[in-house]
């Protein structure tokens, strides 16, 4: 009977060492998936921080990038005045035949050019020499008439030449050309006068925009038609010279 007891008991404690072992088993195993599960995240959110880390620009990068934009935006801007020599053609044109001649001198010399507009455009009837009551009559019978510029202000700074042109009314410059030089300085500034006719010649006109002006160093002027090739200016052009 003792002996059956004894063996009984041997049983039950080895079936209870084994699930204390097994138990202990599997503890030890969800702990080490735990521990691992952990580093895992752990690695992968110090990945991330890694790549979503803004770039931090340091007081001197960033100084030498403005210091490249101010050195690129002042070597632009020292081409272009390199590129137009100085010289600029203005002139104003109701029909676009004084136009016409502007941008072959600008085109024979390298210069900008700057196209005077009335603020209030004329019309085939406001040019109409035939009518002495349309406006242009009106205004080149009246040497004080100073029709208002239409276009943007334009800056003189940095030119030494300056064409200037225009149609010739009534043997004279139209009256928006005093508007124009009356709003200017020229000093230090060189100006080359040139018209467009029918047959009139260049005449006063060139003398009383230098009046009219009270600066500025003037030269002779020449007259032309709107057909005038660009080897003929360009000998009048090299002969300013």
């Amino acid at each position: 009977m003792k002996k059956k007891i004894s063996v009984l008991a041997a049983v039950l404690l080895a079936i209870g060492l084994t699930a204390c072992g097994n138990n202990e088993g599997q503890a030890a195993n969800d702990t080490a998936e735990t521990i691992q599960a952990a580093s895992s995240e752990e690695v992968e959110a110090t990945d991330n921080t890694e790549e979503e880390a803004p770039q931090v620009v340091t007081s001197e990068a960033a100084s030498n990038t403005n210091d490249e934009i101010v050195e690129n935006t002042s070597s632009e801007t020292i081409d272009n005045a390199e590129e137009n020599g100085g010289v600029l053609v203005v002139y104003f044109s109701a029909t676009g035949t004084t136009k016409g001649v502007a941008e072959k001198i600008a085109g024979i010399t390298g210069a900008d050019t700057y196209e005077i507009k009335a603020a209030q455009e004329y019309t085939d009837a406001d040019l109409n020499w035939n009518d002495s009551s349309s406006r242009s009559t009106k205004e080149q019978n009246d040497s004080s008439a100073r029709p208002e510029i239409g276009s943007d202000a334009v800056s003189l700074d940095g030119y030494t030449t300056i064409y200037i042109g225009y149609p010739i009314w009534w043997g004279e410059e139209p009256r928006i050309m005093d508007t124009f030089v009356e709003s200017h300085n020229f000093d230090g500034i060189t100006l080359i006068p040139f018209c467009t006719s029918g047959g009139s010649g260049i005449g006063r006109s060139g003398q009383n925009l230098a009046d009219n002006a009270g600066s500025g160093t003037w030269l002779d002027g020449k007259r032309f038609d709107g057909g005038v090739s660009e080897n003929e200016l360009k000998s009048w052009i090299d002969g300013l010279q």
